[in-house]
Order: structure tokens, then sequence, then C-alpha cells
């Protein structure tokens, strides 16, 4: 898990992704000891002192401003969303001592609302769950738990997608999935690595997967968009689904999220025989034992 000091640890690890030849430094800069760029590079081209930056990595400068840090990004090739990122981390830093008792707290228990159960169950041609900014699935409906049995309340989808093997199976796209699912960790953490639920997850995943620990060491940040999923599933075949993903207002931080297929397509036609086998099956719509209404 991440330290005490989220904006030093991105900003070394964008660092060392970063080529010199990325940003015009050719042959002849002597022998390379570090990956990427080193500090006295990255203060060089952002216009800073190599003083001030060495303080911002070890996080003694905890007050950049954002003209400073967008300096930063141009030099580390941040896209928007990782510019973002960067400017929270920096922005979070003074408030995350006073906080962290706060945090520490046991975590009340989730609170899925009941016009949001009965939406996702009346669909009955749509797969669709409900998950916590940690990927702890809460609430499923019929045809989700027909897709996988990981979508199923209590089951947290980046442990199950990096290691159930069944899970890797059932994604033709398990390397895209994967890299995707801790680039969105990262941009719903922010400066919170310190958040108990987090901590759990990420120490899980690092001691028993290498795959995980190699993309969290990298801070890659995206936010979490609408996508295509790519399934081959044991009873229908290859399927694409389109996964749209809708924040719940007034939760604390609940996502929806909703597969549909293109209409007329072959992937609509499979989707519609999966539900045809589960409908004579059909159990009672599925929901966190912890959550209430």
């Amino acid at each position: 898990m991440d330290g005490d000091n989220p904006l030093g640890e991105f900003l070394r690890a964008r660092r060392e992704l970063v080529r010199p030849e990325d940003v015009g430094i050719g042959a002849g800069t002597g022998l390379r000891r570090v990956r990427g760029l080193r500090r006295e590079e990255v203060a060089l081209l952002a216009g800073i002192s190599a003083d001030y930056y060495l303080r911002l990595e070890q996080g003694r400068d905890r007050n950049p401003s954002v003209q400073v840090l967008e300096a930063l990004a141009r030099v580390l090739r941040l896209d928007r969303d990782a510019t973002a990122h960067l400017i929270r981390l920096a922005q979070g830093q003074g408030s995350r001592r006073s906080t962290r008792a706060a945090r520490a707290r046991t975590s009340p228990p989730v609170r899925v609302p009941m016009s949001i159960r009965q939406l996702i169950d009346g669909w009955a041609g749509n797969p669709a769950y409900v998950q916590t900014r940690f990927f702890d699935v809460v609430a499923v409906n019929t045809l989700a738990a027909a897709l996988s049995p990981n979508y199923a309340p209590g089951v947290n989808l980046l442990e199950s997608v990096f290691l159930d093997p069944a899970e890797r199976a059932l994604r033709r796209d398990w390397d895209d999935t994967t890299e995707e699912g801790v680039a969105i960790l990262r941009a719903h953490t922010g400066p919170e690595v310190d958040d108990p639920r987090l901590v759990e997850l990420v120490g899980e995943l690092s001691v028993r997967s290498e795959r995980f620990r190699q993309l969290w060491a990298r801070h890659d940040v995206h936010p979490q968009r609408g996508h295509v999923v790519r399934l081959t599933h044991p009873q229908v075949g290859d399927i694409d689904l389109q996964s749209n993903k809708l924040a719940i207002g007034g939760t604390d931080g609940l996502i929806m999220v909703v597969f549909h297929a293109e209409p007329g397509s072959r992937s609509a036609e499979l989707l519609g025989i999966l539900g045809s086998l589960t409908a004579a099956t059909r159990p009672a719509p599925q929901e966190d034992p912890r959550s209430t209404g």
C-alpha cells in the first residue's frame, strides 16, 4: 500500500515511466542509474529548482501551486485525467492528517436506495448491478448474475478479475480489464490512500497478484467510463456488451453499472437467449446482506 506521501510517490512513479528521448534528452547525458528521468531533469524542464522538486518528491513541501503542478504534468506527459489527479493529491495532503482518525473508524453499512434496487430488478433485458467505489458488489439483478457468478453481493470485482481463473477465462479482454480496473481504483482513491477498505483491498491483491503489483506501481489514473465488455460465456459463447456506469446521487460513492447489447446484433440475440435460460429458474433479487434501504 502507498505510504504517507502520495504526491511524492505519484511523481516518482510517473517520472520513471518517461524516457529521456520522449522529452528531447538525447545521448551524451552520462551513465543512467535510474529508470526514466532524473529528478534534476524534471526540475529543469518544469522550470523549478532541483532542490524544490526534491522536496516535493520527499514530501517536505506539501503546498505546490497549480502552475507548478501543471508544469510537472507537461514534463511527465500526463493526460488531462492524470493531471487532475495530481492536483487532487496535492490539495488533499493538507487535510489528510486531520481526517485520518475519522476514516479509520469502521465503515457504516452500505445503503442501496430501495428505488435503485427496484429499478435494476425491473430491467429484465439488461444486466445491472450496484458497486462501491472499491468494486464491492452490493446489489445485482438476475441477468447480471447469469453473466458471471462474481456478479453477486459481497464479491469484490477487482479481486475476482485478478484472482479467479474462471473470471479470466470469461473475459476476452482480460489484460485491458485489469489495467483499466487499477487505473479506475487510483482515480476513485485520490489522496485518501489510508482508507481502511482500500488498504485491505490493495494489501490482499499485492500479496496474491504480481500483475496487480506492477499495475498499481505505475500510478495510472483513468476515470470510470462506459466501454465494451467482451465475454466468452459458457452457455451462449462470445458476447459483446456496452457497459455504462452511473453515479448514484445521495449515496457514499455508489455506482450503478448497466449492460446492453447493440440492438439487432448477434450479442443482443445471445443476451435474449441467456435471459430465457435463466427465466425458468430465476432466483430472488440479490443484495448485500450488509446493505440497508
